[in-house]
């Protein structure tokens, strides 16, 4: 687990130190001599963002499902008669768990497509 976590984060590394880089190459092609990475910068960490959005939105709302399925089921093994009940709460409040994960891709995206940061610095 460890060592896939290094890899995840080396990799969102190399792509936050190469992204300047990969956008500087059509400024560079212009004869004025001076380059601006803003752009570049920007888009980079919103990457970046969209990815920790996703991860602790998900991570949050899979660790909330397994604790009320475990209790859910614990329940309806110590009264199984009481299971429509058990039931339909659960599933209540696993729809509004999973529109955590919903909210989180939604920011993701927006983050990514509609990047109001490049608005914001006049740039998109």
């Amino acid at each position: 687990m460890k060592k896939s976590l290094i890899y995840v984060l080396m990799a969102m590394v190399l792509v936050i130190i190469a992204s300047p880089f990969v956008f500087a190459a059509q400024e560079a092609a212009a004869p004025t001599g001076t380059v601006d990475y803003t752009k570049a910068i920007i888009i980079a960490l919103s990457l970046f963002v969209a990815g920790i959005a996703i991860a602790f939105g998900t991570l949050g709302t899979g660790l909330g499902m397994g604790n009320g399925l475990n209790g859910a089921v614990n329940a309806v093994g110590r009264n199984p008669e009481a299971q429509g009940k058990i039931l339909l709460t659960m599933m209540v409040g696993l729809a509004m768990i999973e529109s955590l994960a919903i909210y989180a891709l939604v920011i993701a995206l927006i983050v990514l497509y509609a990047n109001p940061l490049l608005k914001v610095a006049g740039l998109g």
